[in-house]
């Protein structure tokens, strides 16, 4: 069997495949990769199934040593990614290519230069043990693969059928630096909000929150007030959906992200689409964001 050894995770190294959806009446979020096309693209690169698990690394310092012979792609955030053989030849690594190691050797990530979450992919995908049908870590749950250490062996799948494509670097656009514009759909508890912060919801320039994890980006910005009878309310708890932004009860906007809680007591003002929540997972704290109200298919 072959397998790959974690020699350092940099501060947070996660395993991820797509999740566990389907199993919220138990109490279950879907959890998943946060980056979702950039973990689809990684397995396509080195030829997995898209759903097979592989590493989300946050803000690059992982370094994983490989066997001769693996296959392996990086997507998601660009950092000063290398390959570093015995003899210390070191090799640059471009994002969003297969690349394959012709003697053992260690893939470093280094500082990120754009976007937060790097995907690591392995041609075979990662297969560790599956809880509840996934091989995702849910970090509010605790469900899961632990958090990589150092020392770690992670098996890899057997050779999937189909072969690593022959186009091997696709152009990707890294993560902007600048604004995000992310697309909202106002939410099922309109209601408790004054008209003003409606307003300020979409026309305000927000910042992404240096207390944001997978849970949840919280963005800093103006109060969003509710209305005079809905002040000090309290909101039986239901269900919550990734991209639900909930107010809390100080006025601040926070998008619950993959490992959210599947209920929540705080009023729902507005939810994401899904097509933005990808960008949630590489907005680096103090990056600034906007929101904009879409109408029809998105």
């Amino acid at each position: 069997m072959t397998a790959v050894r974690v020699v350092d995770p940099g501060p947070l190294a996660l395993v991820h495949d797509l999740g566990r959806p389907g199993l919220a009446s138990l109490g279950v979020s879907a959890s998943g990769a946060f980056d979702r096309a950039a973990h689809r693209l990684a397995n396509r690169l080195v030829g997995n199934d898209e759903h097979d698990a592989a590493i989300e690394c946050l803000l690059g310092g992982l370094r994983l040593a490989l066997p001769a012979g693996t296959w392996f792609a990086v997507t998601g955030a660009w950092s000063d990614a290398a390959l570093v053989t015995a003899d210390g030849v070191r090799r640059v690594v471009e994002p969003h290519t297969a690349k394959r190691t012709d003697a053992d050797a260690e893939l470093h990530l280094g500082p990120l230069a754009h976007g937060l979450r790097s995907t690591v992919a392995l041609r075979g995908g990662l297969a560790v043990p599956a809880v509840l049908g996934s091989r995702s870590r849910d970090t509010l749950a605790g469900l899961g693969p632990e958090p990589l250490r150092a020392g770690d062996v992670l098996p890899l799948g057997p050779e999937p059928a189909t072969s690593v494509p022959v186009a091997d670097l696709v152009p990707v656009d890294p993560p902007t630096d600048g604004v995000v514009e992310l697309g909202v759909r106002p939410g099922p508890r309109h209601e408790w909000f004054t008209a003003e912060a409606h307003g300020l919801l979409t026309a305000s320039d927000w910042t992404t929150s240096a207390r944001s994890d997978r849970t949840g980006v919280r963005l800093e910005g103006p109060a969003l007030d509710r209305v005079p009878d809905r002040v000090g309310a309290e909101l039986a708890s239901e269900g919550m959906l990734r991209g639900s932004i909930q107010v809390s009860p100080d006025g601040a906007p926070t998008v619950l992200g993959p490992d959210h809680p599947v209920t929540g007591g705080y009023p729902v003002i507005a939810v994401v689409v899904d097509s933005s929540l990808d960008l949630l997972a590489q907005l680096r704290p103090g990056q600034p964001v906007r929101l904009r109200l879409v109408t029809g298919h998105r």
